[in-house]
């Protein structure tokens, strides 16, 4: 592999305070997309006084089904931005399977991101030190938001490069696919020579609004459409990303949270057979989606929240989007007071189990299944939540001190819980404990188990790099791997501090992912030999200043986590 240029360090962006921290979404549109200019236009790594963006009417144009599109040249990188993939889904088209977009005859300016799906923006930046530590990044909100970005180093040069398809986090209701200055692909793009896509979808109960046995056979397929708006988005990547430089016969789709909860169930359905050829679940697992007959039952409680008909389903169409989400939200609140408990199976918003789009059941049980032939990598952080990130105070907390925290989660298994974790990671200290037992493995392990009762390779990672942020109180926490992955730790400098140390860590990590991309085994050169996961053994490597591979090291703490 080339040595990589010179990583994306600085991007100019609409807050003045993040110039100087590489953040926002602002600063990062001023990417390439792919043009006709040759490789020897980008400038050259050390010299920094060269012209780096172009943009222009024969710079950047590439060919789609649709029409042509326009976009910009950044550092040798070619960034297309906001491409449609699917119509506007708004009024008789919401509820519905994702519909084409009509074509164009003028060029498409695909020179910003498109819109970021319909959720509930209230007070996202409420959280002073979070909005410091992620610096989100939200623009326009609205239903046509069925768009998607290509990074690319060339466009239509007839080679064939790997592909990989960026799911964002935020559940199944938050979220877009530029979220995070680590989202972007134009690092990863020019270090591996792959091509780099990320996806806007429907969410929420705009997306996952099940009406299926209340509106007819015409809504048949509501309760998926933000999982087919993916397939549709996968087929696009299918029909047109050889335009871009890419292999649509080698796409890998990988996803962090809410997004590795959408690998599992796209991997899992049969639509995507072809489409799909390797995948990464990272810090989110599911093992089925929600069951139809719950599903259903909402679907009829929200159309009574909304004193509607079956027969008045054009009329909860037409609604403003903000006022749909507010009714299925009070509906949602209702059947879980209604039936109890809590969480996507009981009341919130998901794929559902139609046993057609998505399978009923476990996923990944049927041995002839497409998912049968796809390798899957699935990892999580040792502190996915970290309890005195923020409170400093907590830090001091001892071991009786954690019991009484966790009594109201695990009632009088608590003791047998911490004391587990306790025997299982003796050198951590009370707080680091209660930390560990939050951000449990349950739910990845059973992820892992579940598929690798299929043919195809499943390898497991468990991610410990602790930044030196927030007096080191931040610990290897929910998101901050993306970066890594992504040749990202100098752009999302919040995250990391910057600095040789997380590069070390990100050029092995950014390895591994290419060589799983290009051949289904991570294996290969900074790591030690990298064993298949297993479920009587549970390999994992664990990822850190120090990679080493352990057998399943929270096994015995982990069984004595309730059911």
């Amino acid at each position: 592999m080339s040595r990589p240029s010179q990583e994306l360090k600085t991007t100019p962006n609409r807050r003045e305070f993040f110039k100087t921290m590489g953040a926002g979404a602002a600063g990062l549109t001023l990417g390439a997309a792919a043009t006709r200019r040759t490789a020897s236009a980008a400038p050259a790594e050390d010299d920094h006084d060269k012209q780096v963006l172009y943009i222009g009417d024969d710079i950047a144009l590439a060919d789609t089904q649709y029409g042509k599109v326009k976009g910009y040249q950044l550092r040798g990188i070619y960034y297309f931005l906001g491409i449609p993939y699917g119509a506007d889904t708004s009024g008789a088209n919401r509820f519905m399977p994702p519909q084409k977009p009509k074509p164009w005859t003028d060029v498409f300016p695909a020179v910003w991101w498109g819109n970021t799906a319909p959720q509930i923006m209230d007070n996202r930046y409420a959280n002073a030190y979070a909005s410091f530590a992620d610096h989100w990044n939200y623009d326009d909100v609205s239903e046509d938001c069925l768009r998607l970005n290509v990074f690319t180093p060339a466009v239509d040069d007839g080679k064939k490069r790997p592909v990989l398809v960026w799911l964002h986090g935020g559940g199944f209701t938050n979220g877009n696919g530029i979220e995070q200055d680590g989202y972007n692909g134009e690092n990863l793009s020019r270090y591996g020579d792959v091509v780099f896509c990320s996806v806007n979808h429907r969410l929420g109960p705009i997306g996952f609004s099940d009406f299926s046995a209340v509106g007819g056979e015409k809504f048949a397929q509501s309760g998926n459409a933000g999982i087919l708006d993916i397939i549709a988005a996968l087929q696009w990547v299918h029909a047109n990303i050889a335009n871009f430089g890419g292999d649509p016969d080698n796409v890998t789709i990988m996803g962090q949270s809410g997004g590795g909860a959408k690998v599992c169930t796209v991997v899992a359905m049969p639509a995507a057979r072809g489409l799909v050829h390797r995948a990464v679940a990272l810090s989110g697992n599911i093992t089925g989606a929600v069951p139809k007959e719950f599903s259903e039952k909402l679907g009829a409680y929200i159309l009574r929240e909304a004193g509607l008909t079956g027969g008045q389903m054009d009329q909860l169409q037409q609604l403003p989007w903000r006022e749909y989400i507010d009714i299925a939200n009070r509906a949602s609140a209702k059947i879980i007071k209604d039936t109890g408990g809590s969480g996507m199976m009981r009341g919130s918003f998901g794929p559902v189990g139609d046993g057609i789009d998505v399978p009923k059941g476990t996923f990944y049980s049927d041995p002839s299944a497409p998912s049968a032939s796809i390798p899957m990598v699935f990892s999580s952080t040792f502190n996915e939540f970290s309890p005195d990130r923020i409170d400093g105070s907590l830090s001091r907390i001892t071991l009786d001190g954690v019991k009484e925290k966790l009594k109201e989660r695990f009632g009088d298994k608590t003791a047998t819980v911490v004391d587990a974790y306790a025997a299982a990671f003796p050198e951590s200290r009370p707080v680091e404990l209660w930390s560990l037992i939050l951000s449990n493995r349950k739910l990845v392990v059973a992820a892992a188990d579940a598929k690798a009762k299929q043919r195809s390779p499943v390898f497991m990672a468990w991610f410990g790099w602790q930044p030196p942020l927030f007096d080191g109180r931040m610990r290897a926490f929910h998101c901050l791997d993306i970066c890594f992955w992504f040749s990202n730790t100098d752009l999302m400098l919040t995250h990391t501090g910057g600095g040789a140390r997380p590069r070390k860590l990100s050029k092995i990590m950014a390895d591994t992912l290419l060589r799983f991309m290009r051949t289904g085994d991570p294996n290969g050169e900074g790591l030690p030999p990298w064993p298949r996961y297993t479920a009587d053994s549970g390999e994992l490597m664990v990822l850190n200043d120090t990679c080493e591979v352990k057998s399943d090291p929270d096994r015995e703490a982990r069984l004595t986590l309730p059911a």
